[in-house]
């Protein structure tokens, strides 16, 4: 077979990293390894903090249905998680309740519901910081001493 009929990029696969001691390697990464090492307060708090950043992307772009996929599905869940049974009712009624006006209605909706989630993030944040008191703490690699 000529070397010129195969694609070009098919002749030069690039190789898999290494992984570098002291690092995690990204099969812990992307699997349960890393999701079992954290509390639920931290699990909480990283959820919240990219919900929040989601629902400002979207607003962001005034993208309606991924808000109201965001306020309806997202927000609930986090919220029943984190025990906010308010949070879940607001946003589950946002969306299921009465129809809005117009797009600046919704939005406006919207934007109350991010600034609920902003109160409620300080509280989120002092839990996993109480439940994690040495998460600043320097772990070394098996084998390395610690910096």
């Amino acid at each position: 077979m000529d070397e010129r009929a195969v694609p070009r990029a098919s002749r030069h696969r690039l190789k898999p990293l290494a992984p570098m001691p002291g690092f995690v390697s990204l099969s812990s990464v992307s699997g349960s390894m890393l999701r079992r090492n954290m509390d639920a307060a931290t699990t909480l708090q990283l959820g919240l903090d990219g919900l929040l950043a989601d629902l400002r992307c979207a607003r962001r772009g005034r993208d309606l249905g991924r808000l109201a996929l965001l306020a309806y599905c997202e927000v609930r869940r986090w919220a029943r998680e984190a025990g906010e049974s308010e949070l879940a009712a607001h946003s589950s009624a946002m969306v299921l309740g009465a129809p809005h006006v117009d797009r600046d209605a919704f939005l406006h909706h919207i934007d109350g519901l991010i600034c609920e989630l902003e109160q409620v993030q300080p509280r989120i944040h002092d839990r996993a910081a109480a439940a994690a008191p040495n998460r600043g703490a320097v772990v070394a690699a098996p084998g390395r001493p610690a910096a």
